[in-house]
């Protein structure tokens, strides 16, 4: 499971309503999930819609090492 799938599952949404949210296609977020690189505006589209949500997502956790593990949640 990669961050993307893993970001999504911790937001409890299908890959729709994430596409939606991201302004992109469910295809789209198909490939972020199977290793396709999250182009920087839909990373930033997914931080606040992360924020939305009641999670604080960064870039690492998105592209860097951070990737690996889960998302911040709000204290």
């Amino acid at each position: 499971m990669n961050a993307i799938s893993r970001i999504r599952a911790r937001l409890g949404v299908t890959q729709q309503v994430l596409a939606t949210a991201l302004n992109v296609s469910q295809g789209n977020i198909s490939h972020y999930e199977r290793g396709q690189s999250v182009p920087p505006d839909a990373a930033k589209r997914l931080i606040a819609f992360a924020s939305t949500r009641g999670h604080v997502l960064n870039f690492e956790d998105i592209y860097g090492p951070a990737a690996t593990g889960e998302p911040h949640e709000h204290p």
